[in-house]
């Protein structure tokens, strides 16, 4: 048989005092003498009581939850941001509540009233959707948030993002530097502004070079196919580029996920990496080290990003937003990792 649980009224019976003195006890909201809050505090630990924080949170309107929207948990660059949220968010004594998307999720106004119903103290939101119905929604909450990987000409909102353009440019160089000649980019959806960065430091660098090399027409340098981050559509559309573009010996990829893709496509078809064709992607995902070979990436750190996330949230929530004591974005950068995928190109041809 279950064991009944102790109450708030148990221990005002025990302690000889009233519920409501009991709860100006627990919330410190009152006056309370000395001696029933030593009797409280005795029959508390007697009793083995712990009051019902989410009941208590839900009294204030105040949870000490922290909703993360995410796209797909499936990719692996998500995870590893979770952990990061996670610990920061446990160390200053919030918990969180992990919200999956699918496209569409964040236009429905049933899906911000269903947050809004969880009484949650503030959400940081990692989708790739942000429609005009999506900001107003978001500003009709009123609830504080923090956007990551958000393009940084949008202020509408507080976000931590890095340099994607910086971050493309960086991939494609390389590839130019080992020697590629015809460098294709497999982007991720185009609604999505990291996507676009991303897709314009790729067509600013090979058509900068086509120029440099004196080409009548720098604009055919470029070659784009829209994925949409996922492994699979790395896949099919490198099926596709190889199939209508052969001589195509360079591929930047939108991100890790979809370079993995890539890399299988590449030699299901036959081509040999990274002697054929160098391939690079752009996250820094751990899985990039567990395939061979081991793919090139600009490293995004997902970790920090996290830490720095949760951390600038937690302070517009608790109104600290001017305490710049911890780790700041400003401290957030990215960096080319190059590996076997592009540094083996051209060997023995």
């Amino acid at each position: 048989m279950r064991e009944k649980q102790t109450t708030i009224r148990d221990v005002a019976r025990e302690a000889g005092v009233s519920v409501a003195t009991v709860s100006r006890y627990l919330n410190n909201n009152g006056y309370i003498s000395k001696k029933a809050e030593m009797k409280i505090r005795e029959v508390m630990e007697r009793l083995n009581y712990h009051p019902n924080e989410i009941a208590r949170g839900l009294a204030k309107k105040k949870t000490r939850t922290i909703a993360l929207i995410i796209p797909d948990i499936t990719n692996p660059f998500f995870p590893e941001l979770v952990v990061a949220i996670e610990e920061v968010a446990k160390s200053k004594g919030y918990s969180i509540i992990l919200v999956n998307t699918q496209v569409g999720d964040m236009d429905d106004n049933h899906f911000w009233t269903q947050l809004q119903n969880r009484y949650v103290d503030g959400f940081i939101l990692a989708s790739f959707e942000m429609s005009e119905k999506v900001i107003k929604a978001i500003e009709k909450l009123k609830i504080p948030f923090v956007r990551i990987d958000r393009a940084a000409e949008n202020n509408t909102f507080d976000s931590i993002g890095l340099d994607n353009y910086k971050g493309a440019k960086l991939a494609v160089e390389h590839l130019i530097e080992v020697g590629c000649k015809k460098i294709a980019h497999i982007s991720g959806p185009k609604s999505y502004p990291p996507s676009s960065e991303r897709k314009r430091g790729y067509v600013e660098t090979v058509t900068d070079r086509a120029v440099r090399d004196g080409r009548t027409s720098p604009e055919d340098s470029v070659i784009v196919y829209e994925g949409d981050f996922t492994l699979e559509s790395g896949k099919l559309l490198t099926q596709i580029l190889m199939n209508q573009h052969k001589d195509v010996d360079g591929i930047f990829l939108g991100n890790d996920l979809m370079a993995i893709g890539c890399l299988k496509a590449l030699k299901l078809m036959g081509y040999q990496v990274p002697k054929e064709v160098a391939i690079i992607g752009f996250d820094g995902i751990k899985l990039t080290e567990m395939v061979e070979p081991e793919i090139s990436t600009v490293e995004q750190p997902i970790y920090d990003i996290g830490v720095v996330s949760t951390n600038k949230l937690i302070r517009k929530i608790e109104g600290l937003e001017n305490d710049k004591s911890i780790l700041d974005e400003t401290s957030l950068d990215i960096r080319l990792v190059t590996r076997q995928s592009t540094l083996g190109f051209g060997k023995y041809r």
